[in-house]
This record gives C-alpha cells, sequence and structure tokens, in this order.
C-alpha cells in the first residue's frame, strides 16, 4: 500500500511541476460537474412544492431566478475550466513529449543503446499514444472527485429518508441494501471493466510497436525498393490483415465484455430505481412525503448510484494507470551511471595532449563477450593514426572509449597523466570532432547542420564547408547557408546527395575546431579511389591536429604516421605501412594482401568485359 501510496504522489507531483493550471483547472472542473445537476434537482423539488402548498408568484419566481442563475453561473464556470483544461491537456501532451526528448539526451550513449532501455522507452511511447499518459492522472483525479462530490451531495439530499417515521424500518433496511448491492456489482464491474481495458491496451501497445515497424517498411524510401524489386508486397500485406485482425478481435472481446457488464449493472440500477419509486410512492400515500420530496429522492438516489459506479470505475482505471506510471517512472529514475567528472581540462593553444590507452577491457551491457581485451597504447601527440582490422575487431569500440561515450569495463584510459573519468564529462568531449559512419544530418538549414547549433558563424561555416570540398555545392544553394535540407519540416527543402552528405559531415567536424579529429569509417560505401581521396583531403585540412583514421581498407591509411591492427578486440601489430608488410605472417600484410587481390581480380574482370565490348 504504502508503494501504491508513494507511487501516486510522485506522479501527482510531476503532473502539477509539467502543469499546475491544467492539474487545478481539471480537479474543479470535475467539480462543477458534480455539482451542476443537484441544483435544478433541489430548486424544483422546492418549487413543486411551493405549487402544491398555493405559494406567491415572488416565491415561485425567485425560486426560478435562483435555479436558472446558479445552474448558469456553474455552467459557466465549469465551461471556463473546462476550456482551460482542454489548452492545458494539449500543452501537456507537448511537454510530456520534451520531457521524453531530454530523458533521452540526457542518457549516457551505453544506455540508448543498450536493448533492455530502449525497449522500455519505446512501450511507455507507445502506452503514451494509446491511452495512457501523465495527464491522465489529472482525468482521474478529476473523475475521483467527480464522483466523491457526486455521491456526497447525494446523501445529504436523501439523509433525510431515514429520519424517524417517515419510513419503517423494513424499508430503510431495503433501500440500504439495495444501495450496497449497487455498489458492490459497481466495484465488481469496474473491476471487470479495468481488466479488460488494460488487456485491450496493453495488446494495442504491442500492435503500435508492430505497427510502427512495418510502417517504417513500406513508406521508407530503401526498403521500397526492395519490396518492389522482390515481390515482397503480398507478404506486407499478409503481416497488416494478421495485425488488423488482431486488433480487431481483442478490442470484439473488450467491448462485448463491456456491454455485459453495462447490462448487469443497467439490470441492478433499474430494479432499484423501481424499488425507490415504490418506497417512495407507499410513503407519499401515508402523508409522510411531499410531492417535491419525491422528485428529489428519486433523482438523487439515481445520481448517487451512478456516482457509486463512475467511482469504481474511475478507481480501477487509476489503478490500471499506475501500472503505466510504474515504468514511466521507471524510466525517468535511471540514473546516470557515468562519473561527470570535476577537473577541467587543460586548455593548450598548441593541442597537444597525450592519450594513453592503459590495459583497456569493454563488454557491452548485458553481455559477457568482451568487445576490446587488454588494449594499451598511447598517442603521438600531433601525428596521424589509422585504426584498421576486419569488421567487427573493435575499431568504433576503441573510438566510443576514447569519445567516453562508454567507460571502460577494466583498465584506465588516460589524458595528459590524468584518468578521463576525472575530467568534466563535456569539457572532456569538447575535444573531439568525429564524423561516424552512420553520421545523421538533420532536417535543419544548411549553416546549422555544420555549427550543430542555432547560431551560426556564417564565414567560418562557408571556410569548413570549402575545405570539405562542398564550395561549388554551396553557390548553387538556393538561399545559402540558410538553406534547408530534406523535406521533412520544409516541402522546398533540399535533398542532398549521400557524397554531399559526407561533406557536409566533414565540415561540421572543422567546424567544431577539436583537438582530436576522427574519422570513423564514413566512406564505406565508396568506392577505394574516391574513398583515398576523402582521406587524402582530410589528411591535409587536419593541418597539425592529431587526426584519427578509422577503416578497413589498409590502402586509405597508408598515408598515416601509425597503423593500429585489431583482431578480435585485441591490438595485434602496430606501426607504419610499410614495416607492417614486412611482417610476412601479421595481420595487416594477410589483409593487405587479400584486398590487393580482390582489386586485382576486379581489374581483371572489367578488363575483360571491355575487351568483349570492344570485340
Amino acid at each position: 500500500m504504502k508503494e501504491r501510496w508513494d507511487l501516486n504522489r510522485r506522479a501527482v507531483r510531476l503532473l502539477c511541476h509539467l502543469d499546475r493550471k491544467y492539474f487545478l483547472c481539471t480537479l474543479f472542473s470535475s467539480l462543477t460537474t458534480a455539482i451542476a445537476p443537484y441544483i435544478p434537482i433541489y430548486f424544483s423539488a422546492k418549487i413543486i412544492d411551493a405549487l402544491t402548498a398555493g405559494a406567491g408568484g415572488k416565491t415561485l419566481a425567485l425560486y426560478a431566478a435562483l435555479t436558472v442563475g446558479l445552474t448558469a453561473l456553474v455552467g459557466l464556470a465549469g465551461a471556463l475550466l473546462k476550456m482551460h483544461a482542454d489548452v492545458g491537456e494539449a500543452e501537456l501532451d507537448r511537454l510530456v513529449d520534451w520531457q521524453h526528448a531530454e530523458k533521452a539526451m540526457d542518457l549516457p550513449y551505453a544506455l540508448i543503446e543498450d536493448r533492455k532501455t530502449a525497449l522500455l522507452r519505446e512501450r511507455i511511447e507507445m502506452e503514451t499514444q494509446t491511452g495512457y499518459n501523465v495527464y491522465y492522472y489529472a482525468v482521474t483525479a478529476g473523475g475521483l472527485v467527480r464522483y466523491a462530490v457526486q455521491i456526497a451531495a447525494a446523501v445529504l439530499l436523501t439523509f433525510s429518508l431515514f429520519r424517524p417515521g417517515l419510513l419503517s424500518a423494513g424499508a430503510k433496511l431495503a433501500l440500504l441494501a439495495g444501495i450496497v448491492l449497487t455498489a458492490v456489482v459497481s466495484v465488481l464491474t469496474g473491476r471487470r471493466y479495468g481488466r479488460l481495458r488494460s488487456e485491450f491496451f496493453a495488446g494495442c501497445v504491442d500492435d503500435n510497436i508492430c505497427g510502427e515497424k512495418l510502417y517504417d517498411y513500406t513508406s521508407n524510401d530503401s526498403s521500397g525498393m526492395d519490396i518492389r524489386l522482390y515481390g515482397m508486397r503480398a507478404a506486407l500485406l499478409q503481416k497488416e490483415r494478421d495485425f488488423n485482425e488482431n486488433f480487431c478481435r481483442r478490442e470484439r472481446t473488450m467491448n462485448f465484455g463491456v456491454a455485459w457488464m453495462g447490462l448487469l449493472s443497467n439490470f441492478v440500477t433499474y430494479a432499484l430505481q423501481f424499488g425507490v419509486y415504490l418506497l417512495l410512492i407507499a410513503a407519499a400515500l401515508r402523508g409522510g412525503l411531499s410531492v417535491g420530496s419525491i422528485a428529489r429522492y428519486v433523482s438523487s438516489i439515481m445520481l448517487l448510484l451512478a456516482g457509486v459506479s463512475g467511482l469504481a470505475r474511475t478507481i480501477r482505471i487509476s489503478v490500471t494507470n499506475e501500472e503505466y506510471m510504474k515504468r514511466y517512472l521507471d524510466y525517468f529514475d535511471i540514473p546516470n551511471p557515468m562519473y561527470q567528472g570535476s577537473l577541467s581540462v587543460e586548455k593548450r593553444d598548441d593541442d597537444r595532449y597525450e592519450v594513453e590507452f592503459r590495459d583497456v577491457s569493454f563488454r557491452y551491457p548485458n553481455t559477457e563477450a568482451y568487445a576490446l581485451r587488454h588494449v594499451s597504447m598511447k598517442f603521438r601527440i600531433g601525428e596521424k593514426l589509422a585504426v584498421v582490422g576486419r569488421n567487427g575487431s573493435g575499431k568504433t569500440t576503441f573510438i566510443k572509449l576514447l569519445c567516453r561515450l562508454y567507460d571502460p569495463t577494466e583498465g584506465e584510459i588516460l589524458l595528459n597523466g590524468v584518468d578521463i573519468r576525472k575530467y568534466d564529462y563535456a569539457e572532456y568531449q569538447a575535444l573531439f570532432s568525429v564524423v561516424f559512419q552512420d553520421f545523421r544530418l538533420f532536417a535543419f538549414s544548411l549553416g546549422q547542420n555544420v555549427t550543430a547549433g542555432a547560431d551560426v558563424d556564417r564565414a567560418r561555416a562557408e571556410v569548413c564547408l570549402r575545405e570539405a570540398g562542398l564550395g561549388e555545392r554551396l553557390l548553387r544553394m538556393p538561399d545559402g547557408l540558410d538553406t534547408m535540407l530534406y523535406r521533412d519540416f520544409d516541402p522546398h527543402g533540399v535533398v542532398i546527395s549521400g557524397g554531399e552528405a559526407q561533406k557536409i559531415a566533414i565540415a561540421r567536424a572543422l567546424y567544431k575546431n577539436a583537438p582530436f579529429l576522427v574519422l570513423d569509417e564514413p566512406t564505406a560505401a565508396l568506392d577505394p579511389v574516391s574513398e583515398y581521396e576523402v582521406y587524402r583531403k582530410f589528411n591535409a585540412i587536419s593541418g597539425g591536429k592529431t587526426a584519427l583514421y578509422i577503416s578497413h581498407r589498409l590502402a586509405s591509411c597508408r598515408f598515416c604516421d601509425e597503423i593500429l591492427v585489431f583482431s578480435a578486440g585485441s591490438i595485434v601489430q602496430h606501426g607504419a605501412h610499410e614495416a607492417l608488410l614486412q611482417e610476412k605472417n601479421g595481420e595487416y600484410a594477410r589483409l593487405w594482401h587479400a584486398q590487393a587481390q580482390y582489386y586485382d581480380d576486379s581489374l581483371q574482370k572489367k578488363n575483360s568485359v571491355k575487351r568483349l565490348i570492344n570485340g
């Protein structure tokens, strides 16, 4: 119970933190909704009794004015509160979405890549879309207020039924038994309703996750080619049909269940209503009740029963929403295990930083196999370093550790003799400009993509674009640096080629002007000659900075001062190109000759085709 109380308290505090005005407007709107029906019930009974008693016109006019005036006042207040609540709900949805985005950006990269965390994030996002949300706490809180006030008001208006002499003891007992029976039925049906709703929406979450994947398959540019060339249309349509059938089956199950519960609840309510009429008519015939009292009691008891039923249903829905909120808060409670450091990174005008890997080993979260084992090396400051090896040999993992996207499982990485974990996290990462293999540009302006922010130093951005080889293309951009890339947000955005995107990514790395420049196989899709030209140009523009090149193509890195050869997560060789080739049985020599043979064979095939064509 304490755990549930703490959970709900945290949820309400979070809701108030996000939008206190929306929460309060929802509560008071629910209050007006609960009070509104009792005003005409109470004063209509007064008017009927006054007419029966032969009251004068002034009394009747007063009751009529109070009925209309108070009803209008409460209705107007409720409408204004509802309007603000509706506006607040839309604003709250935006704040919740932004909160998700902030949390994702604040999580350490290790957890972003962690599949368990990714699934949790994906699930709560889908649950939000399906009907569960932080704002639902305001809805359920409003429902609890509404039905509690509705029940309390009904009790106040019907309490006089139990005064001595009005009803017999048996009639009072029968009335109480009927109310209790209705409450029990409401609780049971509410529990069943909540369970059906929970099962339905849980299934919807799974369906939405699958549906998002299916939509991505059918709408993605690259998968669209495979669908057409390999005739996958029928298979995807079958998946879509299965998806829809599963959804409809669950929806039918829930709707039929809700309908049967509604019939049961209505039967009990109508039976009690009939009994109430009989009891009140009997009391009226004995002269114990006025005509107005009968109308008041009947209406109030009906509202009492509706309030009990609504309260039971709301409580059950709130319990179901607790399951969502627990996952929601669990996600936002994920701590950042990476020590953020406190030491300032030494500012050096000469960019002379020394990095040392000292017996570093690493395995990814929730895995047993090591991606790196016992890696020890030092950077030769200001020189060019190539990192080569087969796919999966640990090259990219090495860079992630260097940039402190991960921390070593064992060992330590030193910057100028100090463990990098002691440095301020943001200051340390500011030392690196990286172009990853799967780099990402955004549907922002060209200038913002280069500067990675809203503020654009236009002259510097243009220089970096020219150095990256995009000078001529920049001149043809319709709005220069203000040209929007892609068409996600702007229908007139410019769609750039892969090669142009690569140059923009390099320009972004240059614009950052960090002491360490890293190219992590961003040219994997290019042919060897084109890749070599990219690396050669990047080597020229990197100047005296420390530059690292990661590639599985060895010829692209011949100009580097030193080459690290990775295999199975370890550095098996290091040295200059010519020296490594002299080690005939070494990994580097085997890779070099294998690639050379591949390119020789490819060249021979091309020449053979040319000879056949030329006759």
